[in-house]
């Protein structure tokens, strides 16, 4: 290919590549050429990724693991990390480099600032990541996948949403059956990090709802490996027809067909359920990061799309009410379904692309 190089920067979660991924499968569709500037860890979650796409490690490192020897060489990693990038960029000079977060995305956005290149960041979170924040007064553009997010002051960011898989936006827009005297369907989702809580509660405030919504209610609800027998255990004592497993392949399609959504409150997961449209219960992760969960949670809640319940507020008594004042009113169950839908951005990759363009100088 000889089009016109985009350097992607990101860093080794799910949240960082999948956003990048998708702006690389849209710029590869558009004729670009791109490559994908990670380190060793971050290229192992590089799997989805186009076979067009160049995987550049580069070395990084972060002060945050590992002992005192470990913290020391830090800062000559990311040194030889930055001098190995501004090398790779000198022999193919990127159109524009993009970061989406965290510390493998340092050298190239790094060695893009040195070498002055068109540049730009895409936060997916309602509160910049660690190395978002050092390289937002630095970029010429801060694309944010929540809406509001907190930024350093002085620092404009233009909300573009976060882009979802191709499963998600097969059903975005699903038609809504509001909850009633029939089947009723509750999807539970704790993410990848501190689902215990979820599994401690849920199933104790499932049973205390009203026989009236309990005797209707299927729970679909994802729990970590070591917690599966319990929780198993907690809804058949309570009689409740329940699907408990660590991972649901098919998340898009139980989201299409829920009444309800119970989750954490992670990027992906406010985005899947806004393309959407469902009504949720939100329960941030208490150690997030800068308690970026509850910003993140900020945009459905103000819409009155959904109910947020921290954790140090999280009891089954507590839960229980709420899901049964969604699950007892169908008119605000589905206005809170509208509310929700009317937060996604179904186009979220296509607004990351026309900033891509705008920012290389090919709109």
């Amino acid at each position: 290919m000889s089009g016109p190089l985009l350097l992607i920067a990101a860093g080794g979660t799910g949240g960082h590549m999948f956003p990048a991924q998708a702006l690389a499968e849209a710029m590869i569709a558009r004729g670009w050429r791109v490559k994908l500037s990670t380190d060793a860890r971050g290229a192992r979650y590089a799997g989805g990724f186009p076979a067009e796409v160049v995987i550049e490690e580069m070395a990084s490192a972060t002060f945050a693991r590992g002992g005192l020897a470990a913290k020391a060489l830090v800062p000559f990693r990311i040194a030889g990390g930055i001098g190995a990038a501004v090398a790779a960029m000198l022999r193919d000079r990127p159109a524009a480099v993009v970061g989406f977060g965290g510390y493998p995305s340092i050298p190239a956005l790094a060695a893009a600032t040195l070498l002055r290149l068109p540049r730009m960041i895409h936060e997916q979170n309602g509160v910049l990541g660690k190395v978002n924040q050092i390289f937002a007064p630095r970029v010429g553009l801060v694309a944010c996948g929540t809406w509001p997010t907190t930024l350093p002051q002085g620092v404009e960011g233009t909300p573009t949403g976060n882009p979802v898989r191709q499963a998600v936006l097969e059903r975005a827009g699903a038609g809504y059956i509001p909850p009633g005297d029939y089947p009723m369907s509750l999807v539970v989702i704790g993410g990848s990090q501190g689902a215990r809580i979820l599994s401690d509660v849920v199933p104790a405030a499932v049973a205390a709802l009203p026989e009236a919504i309990r005797k209707n209610l299927r729970v679909a609800h994802q729990a970590r490996a070591e917690d599966l027998e319990r929780v198993v255990a907690a809804y058949a004592g309570a009689g409740i027809a329940a699907e408990v497993a660590p991972f649901f392949t098919d998340i898009p399609r139980r989201l299409s067909e829920a009444q309800l959504v119970i989750s954490r409150s992670g990027a992906s997961s406010i985005a899947d359920i806004s393309i959407i449209g469902r009504p949720s219960i939100l329960i941030p992760f208490a150690a997030a990061t800068a308690d970026h969960q509850t910003a993140n949670a900020r945009g459905l809640v103000d819409a009155q799309a959904a109910v947020l319940i921290p954790e140090s507020a999280l009891d089954p008594a507590t839960l229980s009410a709420q899901m049964a004042a969604v699950l007892s009113n169908p008119q605000a169950a589905a206005q809170m379904a509208a509310n929700a839908l009317a937060q996604g951005r179904p186009d979220a990759t296509a607004r990351l692309v026309e900033l891509v363009l705008r920012l290389a100088g090919k709109e």
